[in-house]
């Protein structure tokens, strides 16, 4: 099926231009209805508009509370016809009101392996841990923060001379391949939820195993 996407974000949008690029090149099976901003001067509402799609600002600092501004982003979802949520570096926790006006179709990317390092300033509390390998993960969103049930996650080993920076920009690479990919296999409906395991039908074989450094014989 071909999802009508909308997609909330409040920065650059780097990773809504690698889902508005997949549905472009055909390798994702939908197009983007709707960017809704919290952030005026988001550079993702200048990307919707290029690529055709409405650019809504819902402000929240006309809300008295988050359920009540979730409220007004549910009616602009629905107004332009969305059945699918996409949370691209969006700054804001959603409500019940979202999802469940959207169950099960509300999808975030996390730039770290969840469940490890939730939350924001990922990067650095990765270094600071000496972790050898981070990542990220694209999972369901629930109603706790970075919680919800992953779908699809990418490795990227840490480097000895890696800054937040550095390990930020390798991973934001793989943000971008992961995310169309798992809403193509959505539009494909091969995504199953067994309890907290997110099932994918039928299966992809693994690539086998990592290690950071490497293992000598």
């Amino acid at each position: 099926m071909n999802l009508s996407l909308g997609v909330l974000a409040s920065g650059s949008g780097s990773n809504l231009q690698s889902i508005l690029d997949a549905c472009a090149g055909g390798s994702l099976d939908a197009r983007v209805a709707v960017v809704i901003s919290d952030n005026p001067d988001a550079y993702a509402l200048q990307r919707g508009r290029a690529a055709g799609a409405a650019a809504v600002v819902v402000d929240p600092r006309t809300s008295a509370s988050r359920a009540e501004h979730d409220g007004k982003v549910v009616a602009v979802l629905r107004e332009h016809g969305a059945d699918t949520v996409v949370l691209a570096g969006y700054m804001k926790l959603v409500t019940p009101v979202l999802l469940d006006a959207f169950p099960q179709r509300v999808i975030n990317i996390h730039p770290a392996l969840l469940p490890s390092f939730p939350g924001v300033h990922i990067h650095g509390e990765v270094l600071e841990h000496g972790v050898k390998f981070s990542g990220c993960t694209v999972h369901f969103v629930d109603a706790g923060m970075d919680t919800g049930p992953i779908i699809i996650q990418a490795v990227v080993p840490v480097r000895d001379d890696d800054t937040p920076d550095t390990l930020a920009a390798r991973v934001l690479r793989e943000e971008h391949r992961i995310f169309p990919q798992a809403l193509q296999y959505l539009a494909e409906g091969r995504l199953r939820l067994a309890g907290r395991r997110v099932l994918l039908d039928p299966p992809c074989p693994s690539s086998g195993t990592l290690h950071n450094p490497t293992v000598c014989s």
